[in-house]
């Protein structure tokens, strides 16, 4: 017998992430990450923030706006290629409502994308287009976002780890990029706010928290609730179903019989299942889907109301 996804498990599952993911960090580290980043980000002329454009608002951390305080910002939606187009139109004009921002969608390992972000960083910061007065930039994003690989991808070489397990920056590196930029990697780390249950669903769906932080059944019934409510024809085509099945765990029942995850006496194998969906679902393969849009965040608190 299956037990269908309810608010319950979206807590347990929740607090589990909570749990597994601060287990990297010692009391203070959260605090110490943001502090040095307070203390330096004076110095910088533009902040570049990178963000999944599947989740912009989950994504980000909630402290940042505060953090830069009227510093231009390029907000980069890292993973384009991914998302819905019409929910991340409506993302880039969501943010662009902010003064001093600017959204850019792009995938950061494409190079002609990306060349884009040193044009708007010159024009956020148009005192610095001097020769001899190089522009500041600071890239800043939490962990598993792509922001490794854009600074590898502006750079032209590999100069930060890509997938590195997540520690603070003591020593913070700085790319003269040759076109008027000085680019420096975040001096510590940023988290999501785990405590917006949904949010952490969403990166969890994603694959942005690490699979070890995660049950991958729970995960897939809160993944397959939201496709079946947002993006039903696609789910239809992709798994060639006549009509949705009525609940969440009967769809991932059904992809499990349909990619043969069967045990003894027929009956499905729900993590084979949920591994399957899940993975399906972040490599594109169901179609891009955008996990939230900025009609979503509207009841959601700011920054400052969080404190």
């Amino acid at each position: 017998m299956t037990i269908d996804w309810y608010p319950g498990h979206m807590f347990k599952a929740q607090k589990q992430i909570a749990e597994v993911i601060r287990s990297d960090w010692y009391p203070g580290h959260m605090f110490k990450a943001q502090k040095q980043i307070a203390e330096v980000i004076r110095s910088f002329d533009v902040i570049i923030e990178v963000l999944d454009a599947r989740l912009p608002a989950s994504s980000a951390n909630p402290l940042l706006q505060q953090l830069r305080g009227d510093k231009p910002c390029v907000k980069i939606l890292n993973k384009y290629d991914l998302a819905d187009p019409a929910v991340t139109k409506a993302w880039v004009r969501h943010f662009e409502k902010e003064h001093g921002v600017r959204a850019l969608p792009l995938e950061a390992r494409q190079r002609g994308e990306v060349a884009n972000i040193s044009k708007l960083c010159k024009r956020l910061a148009p005192h610095r287009n001097k020769p001899g007065i190089p522009l500041r930039a600071m890239v800043i994003g939490i962990p598993n976002v792509g922001k490794s690989t854009l600074i590898n991808t502006l750079a032209g070489k590999k100069i930060a780890r890509v997938g590195d397990k997540p520690a603070i920056t003591t020593c913070p590196q700085q790319v003269d990029l040759r076109n008027g930029i000085l680019l420096s990697d975040t001096p510590g780390l940023l988290w999501p706010n785990l405590e917006d249950q949904t949010g952490a669903y969403r990166l969890a769906t994603s694959g942005a928290i690490g699979d070890g932080a995660i049950d991958y059944v729970d995960i897939s019934l809160f993944a397959a609730d939201f496709m079946m409510q947002r993006y039903p024809h696609q789910v239809q085509t992709r798994y060639k179903l006549a009509s949705l099945p009525e609940s969440p765990t009967a769809l991932i029942e059904e992809i499990g019989r349909r990619r043969g995850c069967l045990v003894s006496g027929g009956v499905v194998d729900m993590h084979r299942a949920a591994e399957i969906f899940l993975r399906e679902l972040r490599g594109g393969q169901i179609g891009r889907i955008s996990l939230e849009e900025p009609g979503d965040m509207a009841d959601k608190p700011s920054a400052a109301e969080q404190q």
